[in-house]
């Protein structure tokens, strides 16, 4: 298979997906979308999807639908639904492997690449990890918040040929893309910024500069930050303090392309009322560090102030 110009399927159409398919269709490659969201795919298949706030407005023309049974075939599959709901995803495309077709997961937390792997074939599945974010603000419409890397990479470790064909063309067409030797260390660093920030988001609805500037905040996220890099530590995954504090302060500068000016995913799903990534995220740190005896005081408060704003409308 020659991976110059990969027909791709992105299942989870949301935020995220919906931005990195966009990105992609508007770039030439030939891109259809699967969301279970109705009203969404309504929109886009009448009006095309609509991208707004970095890089300009403008409407892109590119496939969607509520069904992956009616797509025939794939080159590369994004995963870029909600974890808790991978089994299902990978199900519902799983008529597009047995050949070389690639599956690539950009969630966020960890196990998501094994969760998918036990259902297309752990061969087939190569990680990712984007520093940039997104907003789905109405049925066929995201908004772009920053202009940061994205990465993708065997779990194993090492540069494969599909990894850095796939980032090539993806670059090509309008997602810079690197393929890393490191992929496992480049998602914990990634991980480092969702734990720090994510619940804190969540909890107070503040963009993530805003709880920058707050100095109680910002000592609870930087301590949230201590701790989730002692525990990737423990994983055999080398993130000194220093480091892991200022891929944060990357993240967070809005001024130099970075993200700050958005609300964590986590937040969204509160105010609509969804479940959270909670489990995968922080309380998948916390577990890994129970097993290795490392105490994360701050992540398990994280934890259950999450879960007691979920439990208002999660039965």
């Amino acid at each position: 298979m020659s991976f110059e110009n990969p027909k791709v399927v992105v299942v989870g159409a949301g935020a995220m997906g919906g931005l990195f398919g966009g990105l992609l269709a508007e770039g030439g490659l030939d891109v259809t979308l699967v969301d279970a969201w109705p009203e969404h795919i309504a929109a886009i298949k009448q009006k095309g999807l609509r991208i707004v706030g970095i890089g300009g407005d403008r409407d892109i023309k590119i496939k969607a639908t509520t069904d992956a049974a009616e797509i025939n075939s794939a080159d590369v599959v994004l995963f870029q639904c909600k974890a808790f709901a991978n089994e299902a995803a990978a199900n519902g495309v799983k008529h597009l492997f047995g050949g070389p077709t690639v599956a690539i997961t950009f969630q966020n937390g960890l196990g998501n690449e094994q969760a998918l792997g036990a259902i297309l074939g752990e061969k087939n599945v190569i990680g990712g990890l984007t520093a940039q974010a997104g907003l789905a603000e109405g049925p066929g419409v995201v908004r772009n918040f920053g202009d940061l890397p994205t990465y993708i990479g065997e779990m194993a470790g090492g540069l494969s040929d599909r990894a850095v064909a796939i980032a090539k063309a993806f670059t090509d067409h309008g997602l810079p893309t690197k393929a890393s030797a490191e992929i496992k260390r480049e998602k914990w660093k990634k991980l480092l910024g969702n734990v720090a920030l994510g619940a804190i988001s969540a909890v107070t609805d503040l963009r993530s500069v805003e709880i920058m500037r707050v100095p109680e905040l910002q000592e609870i996220v930087l301590r949230g930050v201590d701790e989730a890099a002692a525990v990737a530590k423990a994983e055999g995954v080398t993130l000194d303090v220093g480091e892991a504090r200022e891929v944060l302060m990357r993240l967070v500068d809005a001024s130099g392309g970075g993200t700050g000016n958005s609300k964590s995913s986590m937040r969204e799903d509160i105010i609509r009322r969804r479940r959270t990534e909670i489990d995968t995220i922080h309380a998948a740190v916390a577990n890994l560090a129970r097993r290795h005896g490392v105490a994360t005081p701050t992540i398990d408060t994280m934890v259950a102030l999450v879960k007691g704003l979920q439990s208002q409308y999660l039965r």
